[in-house]
């Protein structure tokens, strides 16, 4: 697994770059390899491969629109207000599982998703294995330190919280803001809301200015965890279910996942296909989480869930964390708001954080090979429990 992973994270791999497509044709020699059958790579060349540049420009209409607000009369105010409320409705879209309407505008790039197959290709059941082979931009707010230092001065902050910090709520309000303020006519509730968009705008801006990540962890275990699931399963193959590996460009908000989703969709019954995501598997903790959603935070479906808690019981696999809900998305944000049964399994530091998350320490040499280890003997048990038993049986 590390020589594996030292190939992925020899070079940069950021979304809808030609590093991302290089990612893609690597994974995808590697399930062949490893005995997948159609393995392919799929383009999408409607991608736009960044968030930073929808959300901050929108954000940026935002703070504009209060500045106007603020020194113009009645009329500037009024489209003040709906300039506002659109900007906010468009950046809430931006956020998975939304439309992406914005973005489309944009100018556009090419995304590429891997596919390969196991199994029965007629099985009427199908398992989607997910895991990105992209690798996400940095920004100072990722710096391992900051957590650190708050866990020493306050330990309680992660002690007592069972829920990632709603890191967007601020970017969907500020313009929200602005447009209560300039409805209603208040000064200083405009001027709150323009400082919130500008914040947003800049802080967008950051992200964009900042390097490409090694992504080890996130999400480089992903994909070797696939190759190793590949390899078990070409040696012992399912008897009544069909396999689907799915690597995405993920790291601008799932966008890769969601352009699948588009185009496959119709292809995955409900009823009779489970997504099984694997995110950033290499921290000390293996964990399921239980929900997880930027705005809206949904729960994964009890079923699912229960079959990854008893599976990991009987296999002896610790897991000290089991009430995480995560306002960050993962690729499987999109099968859930769909109606699938799903899960994503990811892990975490002692912080309830992944560890070396977007920060340039996210390297091979710092991934707990144990924990994924734990995550690939988890995700073959599910795998063949479901192959000899449907939920729904």
């Amino acid at each position: 697994m590390r020589e594996r992973l030292d190939e992925l994270c020899s070079y940069e791999r950021g979304s809808a770059s030609m590093g991302e497509q290089r990612a893609a044709e690597w994974l995808a020699a590697g399930l062949r390899e490893a005995g997948a059958r159609d393995v392919r790579v799929e383009e999408e060349a409607g991608a736009n491969g960044t968030f930073w540049w929808p959300i901050g420009l929108l954000a940026g209409a935002g703070a504009l629109a209060g500045l106007a607000a603020r020194r113009g009369g009645r009329p500037t105010r009024a489209l003040a207000a709906l300039t506002g409320i659109a900007a906010s409705a468009l950046i809430a879209d931006e956020l998975p599982p939304g439309r992406r309407r914005f973005r489309r505008l944009l100018r556009k790039r090419s995304a590429h998703h891997v596919l390969a197959e196991m199994g029965p290709p007629d099985a009427e059941r199908t398992i989607v294995v997910m895991a990105h082979h992209d690798a996400a931009h940095t920004a100072f707010f990722f710096n391992p330190a900051i957590t650190k230092a708050v866990g020493e001065k306050a330990p309680w902050v992660f002690e007592n919280n069972d829920t990632s910090p709603p890191l967007m709520w601020p970017t969907v309000a500020g313009p929200a803001v602005v447009a209560a303020g300039a409805a209603l006519g208040s000064r200083k509730l405009t001027g709150l809301g323009t400082f919130m968009s500008a914040g947003s705008a800049a802080f967008m801006a950051h992200i964009g200015a900042g390097q490409v990540v090694p992504g080890a962890n996130d999400n480089g275990t992903g994909c070797i965890a696939q190759l190793s699931i590949a390899r078990a399963f070409a040696e012992r193959p399912p008897e009544n279910t069909r396999i689907l590996f799915l690597s995405t460009s993920e790291e601008a908000l799932c966008e890769g996942m969601g352009l699948f989703m588009e185009r496959h969709a119709g292809e995955l019954p409900t009823d009779r296909t489970f997504f099984l995501c694997l995110d950033t598997v290499g921290s000390p903790n293996l964990l399921v989480l239980r929900g997880e959603g930027m705005l809206n935070l949904r729960e994964y479906p009890a079923p699912s869930l229960a079959l990854l808690d008893s599976t990991a019981d009987e296999l002896g696999i610790e897991m000290p964390f089991r009430d995480l809900r995560l306002r960050n998305a993962t690729d499987g944000i999109f099968p859930l708001a769909a109606g699938y049964q799903c899960v994503s399994v990811a892990s975490c530091n002692q912080r309830k954080n992944p560890s070396n998350y977007h920060w340039k320490t996210d390297t091979p040499e710092n991934v707990e090979y144990g924990t994924v280890a734990d995550a690939i003997r988890l995700a073959e048990a599910v795998i063949r429990k479901l192959d000899a038993r449907w939920l729904t049986d």
